[in-house]
């Protein structure tokens, strides 16, 4: 794990309200990868910086094991178009821990990583945590996903 600082940025996306309780939010969030790969929906997403995939956790109402809204999306330069059934948000940026999972996406890599992370004891902020799935997600079954928490 290393500590970066995150610049703000903008993303646009599809989202869904979701908590991690009763394995609700791995459900929920692989429905929202369907319907975003099936939709086709990075190349409906307009003003994008490139084809990088974030999925975002934010809006939290407490901490990791209360209701939070997931956001599949793109970084983009602007919100001024914002396509109907997506959102725009904007996020302040700041004090990230930084780690990165190698492996088989069909395997529960994501959700293995996350339970990792939710063991160190970090000093969370709980105002958007993030996956960035670049040109090393590509494939599925070799997958490097990068991790990022906001900490204090």
């Amino acid at each position: 794990m290393q500590k970066v600082k995150i610049e703000p940025f903008k993303i646009i996306g599809i989202s869904v309200r979701t908590t991690n309780e009763n394995g609700q939010a791995a459900k929920e969030i692989a429905d929202l990868w369907a319907k975003f790969m099936s939709e086709n929906i990075i190349a409906k997403i307009p003003d994008k910086i490139d084809d990088t995939v974030y999925s975002l956790y934010t809006d939290y109402d407490g901490d990791h094991t209360q209701p939070f809204t997931a956001i599949l999306g793109c970084q983009v330069k602007s919100l001024n178009i914002i396509p109907k059934g997506m959102l725009g948000r904007s996020f302040a940026g700041g004090n990230y821990v930084k780690t990165s999972a190698r492996g088989n996406l069909a395997n529960g890599l994501i959700v293995k990583e996350w339970m990792k992370i939710w063991e160190r004891g970090l000093n969370r902020r709980f105002t958007v945590d993030f996956e960035v799935f670049d040109a090393r997600a590509q494939n599925p079954i070799d997958a490097e996903i990068d991790f990022l928490v906001a900490v204090k």
